[in-house]
């Protein structure tokens, strides 16, 4: 039985992991409470219902996920370097998933926001406020890249930076249903494409 002090944490890790491996809907309480280790009475103690429990996995993952997005897109490196490295990291976090638990996640908000389409309006609602902050984020970085003139002229970064978070994440569902990560390596060539950017120099961080 969890403790009160590490119940609600051992709710939201199960629940993080079943969700990724089995989706919402199949779940019921008693299973993320079985696997957390705790009583079925700790969970309404923490969560009003299950979707709450939802609400509050992807509020978490986002800001764990925002972070790094922050850090990697941050970086005092040219923009198109770190669109590179976010890819990358993209599909690092994709082959370790398959190191651990044999297949490929995919992504924990592309994975709800299909399996949640027509249902869920709270989740819905959350993921495409989540959404439209990665576009945000992309966004800064083009048009950046745009000014720096390393992108075509004609680009409109908004559009850009939303095909942008839509090749990730299609790239990554391509990679969870082919449990293949290697589905993500072509993105960064696919990105360089829709910019009308040149490719880096290797070792380097500007177009040649």
């Amino acid at each position: 039985m969890g403790r009160t002090s590490d119940a609600r944490d051992k709710i939201l890790s199960a629940a993080r992991t079943l969700i990724e491996q089995r989706g919402y809907t199949a779940l019921g309480v008693a299973e993320i409470c079985a696997a957390a280790g705790v009583p079925k009475g700790s969970f309404y103690h923490f969560f009003e219902s299950k979707q709450a429990l939802a609400l509050t996995v992807i509020n978490e993952h986002w800001t764990e996920q925002r972070r790094q997005w922050i850090e990697l897109l941050g970086r005092d490196r040219p923009p198109l370097q770190r669109l590179r490295d976010l890819f990358e990291a993209t599909e690092t976090v994709q082959r370790v998933g398959q190191q651990d638990g044999g297949k490929v996640v995919g992504c924990l908000f592309g994975n709800l926001a299909l399996e949640l389409s027509t249902q869920a309006d709270d989740v819905q609602r959350r993921l495409q406020e989540i959404f439209d902050a990665q576009i945000e984020l992309i966004e800064k970085v083009v048009a950046e890249a745009h000014e720096r003139g390393e992108t075509a002229a004609t680009v409109d970064t908004h559009d850009a930076a939303r095909s942008i978070v839509a090749q990730l994440e299609g790239r990554v569902l391509f990679a969870k249903l082919l449990n293949d990560p290697g589905q993500l390596e072509a993105m960064w060539r696919n990105c360089l494409a829709l910019l009308g950017a040149r490719p880096l120099q290797e070792g380097a961080g500007s177009p040649r």
